[in-house]
């Protein structure tokens, strides 16, 4: 079994600043990637900003230039830091990972429990 874990996420004004944590526990053989979706009130899910082992990142247009992923491989941990929130950006953030639990076990993705974020003055 695999557990995603997240912490942070809130209420912000305009214009300020969120970090977010995410840390994955449990069987895990190797882990693929890490990262955020988020889902907004009658919106569908969509990629925020993934990291894969090797370092790689990728962003959604709507948050280059302001949220910045990282991660900690050692502790199996991903990292979001959101910088100049906007009202748009209200949204259930999800932690993601790619994890492979065993060698002889295909990569699968999991999901955390989501974390509410609130933009608004």
């Amino acid at each position: 079994q695999v557990q995603l874990v997240e912490s942070g996420g809130g209420l912000v004004q305009p214009g300020g600043s969120l970090r977010f944590s995410c840390a994955a526990s449990g069987t895990i053989f190797s882990i693929y990637g890490m990262g955020w979706y988020r889902q907004a009130p009658g919106k569908q899910r969509e990629l925020v900003a993934t990291i894969t082992s090797g370092g790689s990142t990728n962003y959604a247009d709507s948050v280059l230039g302001r949220f910045t992923i990282s991660r900690d491989s050692a502790k199996s941990t991903v990292y979001l830091q959101m910088n100049s929130l906007k009202p748009e950006d209200t949204a259930v953030y999800y932690c993601w990972a790619a994890i492979i639990t065993s060698k002889a076990e295909p990569i699968r993705t999991y999901w955390g429990q989501g974390t509410q974020v609130t933009v608004s003055s």
